[in-house]
């Protein structure tokens, strides 16, 4: 285990040269000397997670290139169109007001946010983690709703999908404000307003056998970089489907006044066949982080439940 966290340390160091940015040795310090990474960050854009099968073998796209993808997804996702049958139209219920993808690749023109492999992909699963996988699509394909239990956690207001932890661009609240003490960093999410607070006094991670939500986040400096060791997750958490071994290192760079490179790298090996490692430019943002009232009466939970009901009501009618 520590030979394969090692590696990935090693590989997280060349990163910033990869997108073409190096940490700023003039960034803005707290009082106490820590680079200062207060503030709201947006981490929005249209640059995939994985590199698209259409762009295999391509790290990197030219600015033509680059001007074309943004026009072609803008279009792809734009929620106004009606063109289509009818299936595709109610799936644009949610007009493009509603939603907030970002409009642009990231700065170094990436395929993939995912620098290692360097395929740009999430490595292959474990036969384990693909049993887990597929049990976890079922259970969304065909979900239970005897009570609220049975339901996800983002329908149940528990976790955003973009929250993370690992944070990832999604559809819509892509921000982040973070605050910083002299032992504590605290990061609010925007989706579901999620705070994980993350101590950097050293102490050591909660015992194995109690799991949280977002797992037990433990930070510490490592020059410049933040770096946020994360365990002990709950098996509900699943993150892509992870296991109960789901380790997560993320690192926080300030690399200029407005940018701040995001790094996270996965290591599983109960779920995928070796770590991997995102890489995200987050930019600054005048903010505020807006409530989300996720849990406002529900209604959305209420109208799932109630929908059950009424569908074996039917059934028993038959």
């Amino acid at each position: 285990m520590r030979d394969r966290i090692a590696a990935c340390v090693a590989f997280l160091a060349m990163v910033p040269p990869l997108l073409g940015q190096a940490p700023s040795r003039t960034v803005a310090r707290t009082a106490w000397g820590a680079p200062d990474l207060n503030g709201v960050w947006d981490f929005a854009t249209i640059t995939p997670l994985e590199r698209p099968s259409q762009l295999a073998g391509k790290e990197v796209l030219t600015d033509a290139e680059a001007a074309e993808f943004e026009k072609q997804t803008l279009q792809q996702r734009n929620a106004d169109r009606r063109d289509g049958p009818a299936e595709t139209d109610r799936s644009r219920a949610y007009n493009q007001f509603w939603w907030d993808y970002g409009t642009n690749v990231i700065g170094s023109k990436r395929t993939s946010l995912i620098v290692d492999p360097p395929d740009g992909r999430v490595p292959p699963m474990t036969p384990a983690g693909q049993k887990r996988m597929a049990a976890r699509v079922a259970a969304f394909v065909s979900p239970r709703a005897d009570g609220p239990e049975d339901r996800t956690l983002a329908e149940r207001c528990i976790l955003g999908f973009n929250a993370g932890p690992p944070m990832l661009p999604s559809a819509y609240n892509n921000n982040v404000q973070i605050f910083q003490t002299r032992a504590t960093v605290v990061l609010l999410n925007e989706m579901v307003n999620d705070s994980r607070i993350v101590q950097l006094d050293g102490r050591p991670h909660l015992p194995e056998h109690i799991r949280q939500w977002r797992g037990d986040s433990r930070g510490r400096w490592e020059g410049d970089t933040l770096v946020i060791d994360t365990t002990n997750f709950r098996e509900q958490t699943n993150f892509r489907a992870a296991g109960a071994r789901f380790h997560l290192v993320e690192r926080f760079t300030r690399v200029d006044a407005n940018t701040l490179l995001y790094e996270f790298t996965v290591d599983d090996p109960e779920s995928w066949t070796r770590p991997w490692t995102a890489a995200v430019p987050m930019k600054k943002s005048e903010g505020p982080i807006f409530e989300y009232a996720c849990h406002e009466g529900n209604y959305g939970m209420f109208n799932l439940l109630a929908g059950a009901r009424a569908e074996e009501k039917a059934k028993e009618k038959k």
